[in-house]
């Protein structure tokens, strides 16, 4: 079987100095392997190309067969790294937190221990009929939630 961290050097490697940056590399049984890239201004095909093409010339089929994928994270999938979080700050997310929270709000900042989102809440104060709406900053460290993820939004 291909070693996982070996295929992540060879893909950290060829990445090192360009636009792309590595999120994920999955391994499954047969060696099945998919490798997701990201960038800041969206992935082009000729990259996922590029890049497959450079995989394929690391290993030798005829030592050990493979199926190879490299693809671009998709839009709405689950942030995987801090990278992703700072692609999107300032835009609205959704976070489902590990005690089954679900919240909406707009990804305000993001280091390597946590991130913080704003989220409209309607709050029903004392002696006025409506609700008002307020803005909380809410941080969470990252091991307290199950994903965090780009909201897309159809208007």
């Amino acid at each position: 079987m291909i070693d996982k961290n070996e295929l992540s050097k060879i893909v950290e490697a060829y990445l090192e100095g360009k636009s792309n940056y590595l999120v994920e590399v999955k391994i499954a049984p047969g060696n099945i392997i998919t490798v997701e890239i990201d960038n800041d201004e969206g992935v082009n095909i000729d990259d996922c190309v590029a890049l497959s093409q450079h995989i394929e010339s690391k290993f030798d089929r005829n030592v050990e067969d493979f199926e190879l994928t490299v693809t671009s994270v998709g839009l709405t999938a689950p942030f995987k790294t801090l990278r992703q979080y700072k692609k999107f700050e300032g835009k609205e997310v959704e976070v489902l937190t590990k005690k089954g929270d679900k919240l909406r709000g707009v990804l305000k900042s993001a280091d390597e221990d946590r991130f913080t989102i704003t989220v409209t809440k309607k709050i029903k104060q004392e002696g006025v009929k409506r609700k008002t709406e307020i803005q909380e900053d809410m941080p969470f460290a990252y091991d307290e939630i199950k994903y965090t993820k780009y909201h897309l939004r159809f208007k």
